[in-house]
């Protein structure tokens, strides 16, 4: 799916995913073609090529969007759809690795993707099924110590919304025995992750934005004065880029190609089951993940269908058979469901940074970059776009803390960091079986 020139399997249209059959209109744009110029180019439709581009449209820029495929054909139109605030990597982790200060400054930020999104959401009336609260589950007395310790951790910064919930407190959010508790965490929440990429596509367009779609970039020279974004058709000349590619910029750039790799998890949709079933396993329509290292996700569709992802294959490819991947784990958290009809089941990838902390940067003096969200791109991908269009508007103040949190390649380079990754996935999937 991500090979250089196999990027956009499928000719572009959107996978056959349960969000692509249950998508808000939305209008064919065209393809780059000819020679243009505008302020600010944009390559990549997905959530943070359009979540700058209408920051910056709505200070008055000129701005035009170069997507390869359909908006939100990638990562932002199949992810799980969830309101999961924080980065990959934890606060704790940055404060090791990076120090207090910035461990200080990225909690400041870490709720700021949820918020946006809300904003987007009621700012141009977007009808993406938003709703309230996600929830962390623990397996095992280790995972219930974690979840404690991030309480208490979040709590420290001044970040008070998450609830700690033992087996019984629990039963009245997620009706299964699998789980030892879990944490609420009030300000998080789920929606239609392709409706939502649409809509802010559209409120883009409506303050004066171009996208063109269908226009896969074949070469980018970032050294010129005006950098140049070539397609098959056209040329667009700019003051100022962004490359918002994220796992699926292929190697169009080469300076970034080493930065992340591309990981593709899997979704399922099962029929609808109607309130009365839906309502017995997901009470309070909350979203829901564990905290394992390959861990499951799942949460209830605005029409009453079970969205369940999980799985990992890292390198980007999809698994043959994704419902016998993902069907066992689902039945073992409801088996109330064991045998139900799944209507849809489709793959994606998203960038994964070695350290888990997404990079945000600048190639020579107008080129600027932002992806590896490992996992976090719904919110982290929306709070980026904001910080990116604030240095391009000539504030770095954020963006500088960013772009100097330092960065390592993969152990082994391209040729191994995918059995690097293989074997580090195994030890930690061990320790979860284990419950250590």
């Amino acid at each position: 799916m991500n090979a250089a020139n196999n990027t956009y399997a499928g000719n572009g249209q959107h996978t056959t995913s349960y969000y692509a059959a249950s998508a808000n209109p939305a209008p064919k744009r065209p393809a780059l073609s000819g020679i243009n110029e505008v302020d600010i180019c944009i390559i990549g439709a997905g959530y943070s090529g359009l979540s700058t581009g209408l920051h910056l449209v709505e200070k008055g820029y000129k701005v035009a969007i170069v997507e390869g495929a359909r908006v939100g054909w990638g990562a932002s139109g199949r992810n799980g759809g969830q309101i999961v605030n924080g980065l990959n990597a934890s606060l704790q982790t940055i404060k090791k690795r990076y120090g207090q200060d910035t461990a200080t400054f990225v909690a400041g930020l870490v709720q700021e993707g949820g918020q946006i999104i809300r904003e987007r959401v009621k700012t141009y009336g977007i009808q993406c099924d938003l709703k309230d609260k996600n929830i962390f589950t623990g397996l095992t007395s280790a995972h219930m110590k974690e979840l404690e310790d991030r309480q208490a951790l979040w709590k420290s910064y001044g970040i008070d919304n998450q609830e700690l919930l033992d087996k019984n407190q629990l039963r009245a959010h997620i009706n299964s025995d699998l789980y030892e508790g879990g944490l609420v965490d009030h300000s998080g929440g789920h929606m239609h992750p392709l409706n939502l990429a649409l809509g802010e596509a559209a409120a883009f367009e409506k303050l004066g934005g171009i996208i063109y779609e269908m226009s896969p970039v074949t070469d980018v020279d970032t050294d010129a004065a005006k950098p140049v974004v070539k397609t098959a058709k056209g040329k667009m000349f700019c003051k100022t880029l962004v490359l918002c590619g994220n796992a699926y910029l292929g190697h169009v750039v080469p300076a970034l190609t080493s930065r992340v790799m591309p990981v593709s998890t899997q979704v399922m949709a099962t029929k609808p089951l109607g309130e009365e079933l839906a309502h017995s396993l997901i009470p309070q329509d909350a979203c829901v993940e564990d905290i394992r290292y390959i861990l499951d996700y799942f949460r209830l569709s605005g029409d009453k269908r079970m969205l369940f992802g999980g799985g990992t294959v890292y390198g980007g490819a999809d698994p043959r058979d994704i419902e016998a991947k993902l069907r066992p784990n689902m039945e073992k958290v409801f088996p109330q469901l064991k045998g139900i009809q799944i209507d849809y089941a489709w793959s994606g990838n998203f960038a994964l940074s070695f350290s888990r902390v997404p990079q945000m940067g600048r190639l020579g003096n107008n080129t600027y970059f932002a992806h590896g969200y490992s996992g976090h791109g719904v919110t982290g991908s929306h709070t980026f776009g904001r910080i990116l269009s604030e240095a391009i508007d000539g504030d770095l103040t954020r963006f500088d803390v960013f772009e100097n949190i330092p960065w390592f390649p993969f152990p082994g380079g391209r040729a191994f960091r995918v059995p690097y990754s293989v074997m580090g996935s195994w030890w930690y999937a061990l320790r979860d079986r284990l419950g250590v």
